[in-house]
């Protein structure tokens, strides 16, 4: 932003591209210049407007500077268990296979991160998301242990019916703290047997690096205790709240052949997306104070008009 001083010059009676400079020369100069430019053929790539150099100047001024790309950027960069920026992905998919990496040599998970993604939550944005959550689930067991007391004696389904509407109160309110605190991240789920794990990933992987799913996706690795319900692997979009955006990471699972979640009955169970919000606080199935895990389900996001 120009100081006073540089607007003045530019804009003052006395400035410098002035519309009454003597650059244009005396008043019989400038008469005669225009007579020539009035009896000739309008300038298809000069328009006659032009020549009045004050007119340039704003003209100039107000076209936009093109902004430069932003870098490429890894936020696990540096680290063993993830995707470098100089690493191709057939190489980082050789070098990490999920299948028999051990949590005890690599950690519990693998990165890939989309390095065009822009969406850079710190560890403070999560320190407040965090905290604020906190003290929502907090508050929630105090309501909840009142509403409890002064409903004794009272139908069970009537207790349920009231706690529920102050469960949902409680999930809105956190989910409008992380997304006020830029923490709006989310993940669509699937759970992979052991046996499929590497080629999912693969697929997962090599869509992330293209940009055709989300910022970032993740794989668990070996724990040592048995394939009991699959490998879970996560697929991030930045915000939760973006339904296009949800629906459409969606969308490209379902044509790359991996949300059709199938029971060992045969039947559909569809995938999950769950704010990572939720993992912070430990918001997990059976959880203490009995909120819903997850945001969405794979069948409703496919109905939406969005």
């Amino acid at each position: 932003m120009p100081d006073s001083k540089e607007e003045d010059d530019v804009n003052g009676d006395g400035g410098y591209i002035s519309g009454d400079s003597s650059f244009y020369g005396d008043t019989d100069l400038q008469t005669h210049l225009c007579s020539l430019v009035d009896s000739s053929p309008a300038s298809p790539v000069l328009p006659p407007a032009y020549l009045n150099f004050t007119t340039m100047a704003l003209a100039n001024a107000a076209v936009p500077t093109l902004s430069k790309p932003l870098a490429l950027y890894n936020r696990y960069e540096g680290e063993l268990y993830a995707r470098q920026l100089d690493e191709p992905v057939s190489t980082f998919l050789e070098r990490l296979p999920p299948l028999t990496m051990q949590l005890s040599s690599i950690g519990p998970w693998i990165f890939i991160a989309n390095f065009h993604s822009t969406a850079r939550p710190t560890s403070e944005n999560w320190a407040k998301t965090n905290t604020a959550g906190a003290a929502i689930l907090s508050n929630f067991e105090t309501r909840r242990a009142g509403i409890e007391a002064s409903m004794q004696g009272r139908p069970a389904q009537t207790l349920t019916k009231k706690l529920n509407q102050l469960r949902e109160t409680v999930r809105t309110a956190i989910l409008a703290a992380a997304r006020a605190n830029g923490c709006a991240w989310g993940k669509w789920m699937l759970f992979p047997t052991a046996a499929d794990v590497n080629r999912v990933w693969g697929v997962v992987a090599r869509a992330t690096a293209a940009g055709e799913l989300g910022g970032a996706a993740k794989v668990a690795t070996e724990d040592g205790q048995g394939e009991r319900v699959g490998r879970l692997i996560c697929i991030y979009t930045e915000d939760f709240s973006d339904k296009e955006d949800v629906k459409r990471v969606l969308l490209k699972l379902v044509e790359l052949g991996l949300a059709n979640r199938r029971s060992e009955w045969g039947q559909d169970m569809g995938i999950s997306y769950k704010p990572d919000v939720f993992t912070y606080l430990d918001i997990t199935g059976n959880n203490r104070w009995g909120l819903k895990p997850s945001l969405y389900q794979s069948k409703e996001v496919r109905a939406w008009n969005v």
